[in-house]
């Protein structure tokens, strides 16, 4: 069962990361936060702590003109959330996989939070 203190923390984090305020992002974050994105089972992006976080955050933003993460589903599965995540992202930039600028992206994913002192300690994005 998930508590509504860690889905609200989740869900203003997700709600700041759709406004594109990072310094609400990272105030929902632990310290020693560790990010994972994990495409096609490889892990392509690790940060660990929130400079490192931080760093990744301002990049991403510049990459997008608008994107929205609409949560569909959450699980409990031991000691982290599981959020089933629709994705939707308009690009700011061109991208080396050959989308332009002004393209639609729109992906289902799932993203994995891990919950420690009262924030989130762990992030690993699944697409």
């Amino acid at each position: 069962m998930i508590s509504s203190e860690t889905k609200e923390v989740i869900d203003n984090y997700i709600e700041a990361y759709n406004s594109f305020d990072i310094p609400g992002m990272i105030k929902h974050l632990h310290k020693d936060i560790r990010f994972r994105n994990v495409s096609n089972g490889e892990i392509d992006m690790e940060t660990n702590g929130i400079r490192e976080f931080r760093q990744l955050a301002e990049k991403s933003a510049k990459m997008f003109s608008s994107r929205r993460q609409t949560i569909i589903n959450c699980n409990a599965i031991d000691d982290k959330i599981e959020v089933i995540i629709d994705y939707e992202g308009i690009l700011a930039i061109d991208f080396p996989n050959g989308l332009k600028t002004g393209d639609k992206m729109q992906l289902k994913g799932k993203s994995v939070f891990k919950i420690e002192e009262g924030k989130i300690s762990l992030i690993e994005d699944y697409s």
